[in-house]
């Protein structure tokens, strides 16, 4: 279960209800949940809570989704795709990875994501994209020159700006899903201590001391 509150029909605001519509039908999702991707749904009706927050991701969406926008959709796509996976979301990754498909990336390359470093099915500039993610992701912006020359030679200053907002847009989204334990990011954590056996020393290391 998502760790805040899900907002039913009979509190959403007109945004929210719109959405409600398109994703589940006439069925109230905090009890009946499930969208026809699969999911929980629960991303929707947890973000319902605070209205403005809920219209401004939608207004994102919408965004990123533009035809104003310059930027290669399949360049957009990966790194949307591979900041999911970078930040360990779970929902974020298998939703982007749908959306790549539907841009034209092959199962080849959705397959290849995770260990980009070693695939030779990306161009240039898709290896570029990639490791560019892995800086705004995992370094915190702290990207080398060469990363960034790499995007200079095929993208465009406006198309840099597009990539750079909508990748960090995502590792946001990453972030928070993880967080509120909404839809696929609803886990258990998985780094605990395993118990040992009844009896067992607890001075572990004190084992390979003596």
């Amino acid at each position: 279960m998502p760790r805040l509150r899900e907002v039913p029909r009979s509190e959403a605001h007109p945004t929210a209800l719109k959405l409600y519509d398109m994703l589940f039908g006439d069925r109230e999702p905090t009890t009946h949940p499930g969208t026809a991707t699969g999911t929980p749904g629960n991303w929707w009706t947890v973000f319902a809570l605070v209205p403005d927050c809920f219209d401004h991701c939608i207004a994102g969406f919408q965004f990123y989704r533009s035809g104003k926008r310059k930027l290669d959709p399949k360049l957009r796509e990966i790194g949307q795709t591979r900041a999911g996976f970078d930040r360990g979301s779970q929902f974020v990754f298998s939703q982007h990875c749908k959306s790549s498909r539907g841009v034209g990336l092959t199962e080849e390359q959705i397959e290849a994501i995770p260990s980009w470093q070693v695939a030779t099915c990306f161009s240039p500039i898709e290896r570029a994209v990639l490791a560019y993610t892995d800086c705004l992701v995992l370094d915190g912006g702290r990207v080398p020159e060469a990363v960034f020359e790499a995007l200079r030679a095929e993208l465009s200053d406006e198309e840099i700006l597009e990539l750079t907002y909508i990748t960090c847009l995502y590792e946001m989204h990453a972030t928070m899903c993880r967080a509120l334990k909404v839809e696929y990011d609803d886990v258990d954590e998985r780094v605990v201590e395993v118990a040992a056996p009844e009896g067992a020393e607890n001075d572990v290391m004190g084992l390979v001391d003596r």
